[in-house]
């Protein structure tokens, strides 16, 4: 890979978000220590807003003053990041696979009821029967296309929260002088 490819594919991958305290990263509100405090919603707005043009292999970098750096600090942070990251694409990831599993079974429950309605209706003709399948045929419309809601646009709109989320699990932390 020629020089200028490298140089560019490394700038297309990066995020560089600019801090004056370690503080930056993290909710105001918070008054735990850096390892369990909650992740300030600015900074998860900013990253998100950084990344959504990004591929994989992000480098997000932290531009921080040197007089305040801190090694040890700078470790905690990367971790309680990576964490972060990590159980809510996991949290994502199962909320989509929920979302998708229960379309799944209206859309199966569906059609069961919609054969079952149209052998009440082939099958018989007495008064209880064909009142059965009018519940059951409309039930099984409900159903069918219940599913295909579930599993096409509102598992959908799970994604975008699970691309960010994950993207930033994997991404390469740093911390750099400015």
């Amino acid at each position: 890979m020629e020089t200028d490819e490298k140089t560019k594919l490394l700038k297309d991958s990066e995020i560089s978000l600019w801090i004056d305290t370690y503080d930056d990263i993290f909710s105001d509100f918070d008054p735990r220590e850096y390892s369990e405090r909650a992740l300030s919603q600015d900074f998860l707005e900013e990253a998100r807003r950084a990344s959504r043009d990004k591929k994989e292999g992000i480098e997000l970098i932290f531009l921080a003053p040197k007089n305040i750096r801190n090694p040890k600090t700078e470790a905690i942070v990367k971790k309680r990041l990576k964490e972060h990251f990590k159980r809510h694409a996991l949290g994502f990831r199962k909320e989509k696979m929920r979302i998708i599993n229960q379309g799944i079974i209206f859309f199966i429950l569906g059609i069961l009821f919609m054969i079952g309605a149209t052998f009440f209706i082939a099958g018989h003709q007495n008064f209880m029967m064909t009142l059965l399948s009018v519940f059951l045929e409309p039930g099984g419309w409900f159903l069918f296309w219940s599913g295909l809601q579930l599993m096409i646009f509102e598992a959908r709109e799970k994604t975008p929260d699970l691309e960010f989320y994950r993207k930033m699990s994997k991404a390469d932390i740093t911390f750099r002088d400015y």
